[in-house]
C-alpha cells in the first residue's frame, strides 16, 4: 500500500501514514463487480431455463393445429433454410405438377423431413393441371418434353431461381402408361431425360423418371395420409395418444380405403407374419406386401414398415354398375327366352330393379339389346344380388375377386375411406366422418325405400350437399349397397367396426399420392444434411468443446469467481483493520507531540 509521509515542522522520527485511497471505495468497486456477475448468472439462469421450458413436451393437438395454421400461408421464397421438390403425375386423363418445400432436417434421425405443399402469395397450392394425359405421346414421344414444358416452366416461375439445381424433380407416371406397350414407354421416358436437363436447371436423372406400378401408387398413398395425420412421430410418455402406438415409441398407422370409378384399392400395415400360411399363401403375400425404410438412414429400423396394398380394377362405383347392368340384362333375357317372358323388353313390362330408388325409370342399352327397368327401392335384395359381384373364394384368407388379404387386427386398427366411401355417406346422406354399420344401413335402406319424386323434391329444396347432383340421386342407391358388400363381405370388416372414418379432406387439404412419393424419394436427404453438419462439426469441435459450451462447468466457474471475490473482500477487511489498530498509537503520539510545539512556538 503506498504511503505518503508528512514532517512539517516535525522532527525526522514524527510522521505519520495514510493510504492513498480508502479501501472502502475499493469494495465498493468489488461489490459492483460481485453484482454485475451475479446479474448476469441469473440472466443465464433464465434464459436456459426457458429453453428448457420450450422443449418440454406440449399439448400434441395445439401444436398440431399450429402447424395446419402454417400450411395454409404463403411459403417464403425469401428463405435460404428452405428446400423443394418437384413431382409430376402423368396420369391417364392429365398430368399434373406438384412444388413441395420443407426446411432443413432438425438433426435428430428418428424425425422425418417436414415437407409441406409450396403455396403462392394468394396462399393458393402450387399445382398445374394440362390435358391429355402424356400416354397420347405413344407415337410421338419425340415431342414429350415439349407436352411437359408448361408443367416445368410454371415450377420455375415459383422455385426461387438460386435453388433450381439443387431441387429434385420426379416424373411418375401411372395407369395411362401402363397401358402402353414397354417399348413406347422407354421412348416416352428417354425423350424426357435427354431434353428436359437442356432447357431446366433442376435435380433429374434416368432414375427420376418412371412409370410405377398400382402398387407403388398405393404406397405412395398410404405413406401421403399417414405423414399428414403425423403417425410416422415418435410417441412420448406425455402423449394422449401414447395408447395408440403398436411399439415403444411408435405410433399406430391408419389403413385407407379408396373407391374411385373404375377401382377399388385398400392399403394398411401388417405386422411381422405370425400365422402358418400355404406356399400359395405366402407367395401371394410377398407380391401384395411392401416393407420399406422411411428413416434418413438404412440402419435406422424406427421408420421400417411393412404394407400391404391391393388394386381391384373393375370394382369402382360406376364400373361395379356396369357389370350389374350386364348381369341383369344377360339373366333377363335368358330367363325371357326360356320362360317366353318379356320383361324388361318395353317401358310397360319393366325389370324392377332394387338398387334404383322408387318409380325411377331407365333404359340399360348394350349393343343392339335394351332392357327397361323402373326402381323398385328394395336395399337388401339390391345386395343380395351384389354379392356375386363380389367374386369371393371360399378360403378364409381371401377378399375381393379371390385376392389373398392379410389379416386385420380389427380391435387394434383404424381406416381411412377416401372418394366414394365419403360420397356414398355424406352428399345424401349427410353421415359422413366416423362410420357405423347400423346407422349407415338404416339410412341407406331409408333412402332407397322413398318414391324419385320426393327424392328429386328434397334436391331442389337443397337438402342435400352442395356436391350432389341428379347422377349422385339416381345411383346412390346402388352404390351405397356396393360400399356395403364390398366393406363388410368384401374385406371382412366387422358390421359394428368402431375405427372408419369417412372423409375427403385430412385437416382441411386434399392428401395426394404425390406427397408420399417426394416423402420416400427424399428419405435419405437428411442423412447428407447430417453428414455437412458433421463436417462443420469437426472442423469447429475446439469451439463446441470449450466451457462456454458446457453449463455445469460455466457455472462452476462462476461460482469460483465469485468465491475469490469474496475471500478478497474478506483479506481486504482485516488488512484494513490491522492497519487501522497499527496506527491508532501513532496518532496518538503525533497528537501529544505536536500540542507541546505548538505551545512553544505560540509562547512567544
Amino acid at each position: 500500500m503506498a504511503r505518503i509521509s508528512f514532517s512539517y515542522l516535525c522532527p525526522a522520527s514524527w510522521y505519520f501514514t495514510v493510504p492513498t485511497v480508502s479501501p472502502f471505495p475499493r469494495q465498493r468497486v468489488a461489490f459492483l463487480g460481485l453484482f454485475f456477475i451475479s446479474c448476469l448468472l441469473l440472466l443465464m439462469l433464465i434464459m436456459d431455463f426457458r429453453r428448457w421450458g420450450a422443449s418440454l413436451p406440449r399439448d400434441r393437438q395445439y401444436e398440431r393445429y399450429l402447424a395446419r395454421v402454417g400450411d395454409l400461408e404463403a411459403t417464403d421464397t425469401e428463405d435460404s433454410n428452405l428446400n423443394y421438390g418437384l413431382v409430376v403425375d402423368c396420369g391417364s386423363s392429365g398430368s399434373r405438377i406438384f412444388v413441395y418445400f420443407w426446411p432443413r432436417h432438425n438433426g435428430n434421425p428418428h424425425d422425418l423431413l417436414d415437407i409441406k405443399q409450396m403455396r403462392d402469395r394468394n396462399s393458393q397450392p402450387v399445382v398445374k393441371k394440362i390435358k391429355p394425359g402424356i400416354s397420347t405421346m405413344a407415337d410421338t414421344p419425340e415431342h414429350a418434353s415439349d407436352y411437359l414444358r408448361p408443367l416445368l416452366s410454371f415450377a420455375a416461375a415459383h422455385v426461387p431461381v438460386k435453388k433450381h439445381k439443387e431441387t429434385p424433380l420426379y416424373i411418375l407416371c401411372t395407369a395411362g402408361m401402363r397401358l402402353l406397350p414397354e417399348r413406347k414407354q422407354l421412348a416416352i421416358l428417354a425423350d424426357l431425360v435427354k431434353d428436359l436437363p437442356l432447357e431446366f436447371d433442376f435435380l433429374f436423372s434416368r432414375s427420376q423418371a418412371e412409370v410405377i406400378s398400382g402398387k407403388q401408387e398405393g404406397v405412395y398413398a398410404w405413406i401421403g395420409i399417414n405423414f399428414v395425420l403425423g403417425r410416422f412421430d415418435h410417441v412420448d410418455e406425455s402423449d394422449a395418444e401414447a395408447p395408440q402406438e403398436l411399439t415403444a415409441g411408435r405410433r399406430r398407422t391408419v389403413g385407407i380405403l379408396d373407391m374411385g370409378g373404375a377401382s377399388l384399392q385398400i392399403a394398411y400395415e401388417v405386422p411381422t407374419s405370425t400365422s402358418v400360411l400355404s406356399p400359395k399363401e405366402e407367395e401371394a403375400a410377398k407380391i401384395l406386401l411392401a416393407e420399406f425404410n422411411l428413416g434418413c438412414d438404412v440402419h435406422h429400423t424406427e421408420h421400417v414398415y411393412r404394407v400391404y396394398v391391393t388394386t381391384f380394377l373393375g370394382f369402382g362405383g360406376n364400373f361395379a354398375r356396369q357389370r350389374y347392368e350386364d348381369l341383369v340384362l344377360n339373366e333377363t333375357l335368358s330367363k325371357n327366352r326360356l320362360l317366353g317372358q318379356k320383361t324388361g323388353l318395353s317401358p310397360d313390362s319393366p325389370f324392377l330393379d332394387p338398387c334404383l330408388p322408387v318409380g325411377l325409370t331407365d333404359v340399360v342399352e348394350r349393343n343392339s339389346q335394351v332392357l327397361h327397368v323402373r326402381g323398385k327401392g328394395d336395399w337388401s335384395t339390391c345386395g343380395a344380388m351384389l354379392s356375386p359381384l363380389l367374386a369371393r373364394s371360399n378360403t378364409s384368407q381371401a377378399s375381393l375377386n379371390g385376392i389373398y388379404q392379410s389379416p386385420i387386427d380389427f380391435n387394434n386398427s383404424e381406416f381411412y375411406g377416401f372418394s366414394e366411401f365419403f360420397y356414398c355417406t355424406e352428399d345424401v346422406l349427410r353421415i359422413g366422418g366416423r362410420y357405423h354399420g347400423p346407422t349407415f344401413a338404416k339410412a341407406a335402406q331409408d333412402y332407397c325405400g322413398m318414391a324419385w319424386s320426393v327424392l328429386t323434391q328434397r334436391f331442389k329444396n337443397g337438402l342435400y350437399s352442395s356436391h350432389a347432383d341428379e347422377h349422385r340421386l339416381k345411383y346412390q342407391c346402388f352404390k351405397s349397397a356396393w360400399m356395403y358388400q364390398v366393406l363388410h363381405e368384401g374385406f371382412h370388416f366387422p358390421y359394428d367396426y368402431p375405427n372408419l372414418r369417412t372423409a375427403q379432406l385430412v385437416y382441411d387439404r386434399e392428401v395426394q399420392w404425390t406427397l408420399g412419393a417426394i416423402l420416400y424419394k427424399t428419405r435419405f436427404l437428411p442423412l447428407r444434411d447430417l453428414r455437412q453438419e458433421g463436417v462443420r462439426q469437426v472442423h469447429s469441435s475446439w469451439f463446441r468443446l470449450s466451457f462456454v459450451y458446457n453449463h455445469y462447468l460455466f457455472f462452476a466457474c462462476i461460482l469460483v469467481v465469485l468465491l475469490a471475490i469474496v475471500l478478497y473482500l474478506l483479506r481486504l477487511r482485516r488488512i484494513h483493520h490491522r492497519q487501522t489498530r497499527a496506527s491508532a498509537p501513532l496518532n496518538l503520539l503525533w497528537i501529544e507531540e505536536m500540542v507541546p510545539m505548538i505551545g512553544v512556538q505560540v509562547g512567544p
